[in-house]
């Protein structure tokens, strides 16, 4: 007789997507450090910058403004 767990059945979606997930936060990281490089600034000051930035916005037009090849953060980061 198979019994069916309902908190392991709530759970299974995030168990299942989680690989997915992991690969796709360290493939956007790695796209942060190679474009810091490109851009020519040093990639642990350009993701300590995006990362104490990014709390503070308020629209998602926003975050372009701290990316790596944008003039200002070379001011302010290189």
């Amino acid at each position: 007789m198979c019994v069916i767990n309902p908190a392991e059945n709530t759970i299974r979606p995030f168990v299942i997507g989680r690989k997915n997930w992991l690969f796709s936060a360290r493939a956007t990281l790695y796209s942060l450090i190679e474009a810091a490089k490109v851009n020519q600034l040093e990639p642990y000051q350009g993701l300590r910058h995006i990362f104490s930035e990014i709390p503070k916005t308020t629209s998602p037009n926003q975050i372009e403004t701290m990316l790596p090849w944008n003039a200002n953060v070379k001011n302010r980061v290189g």
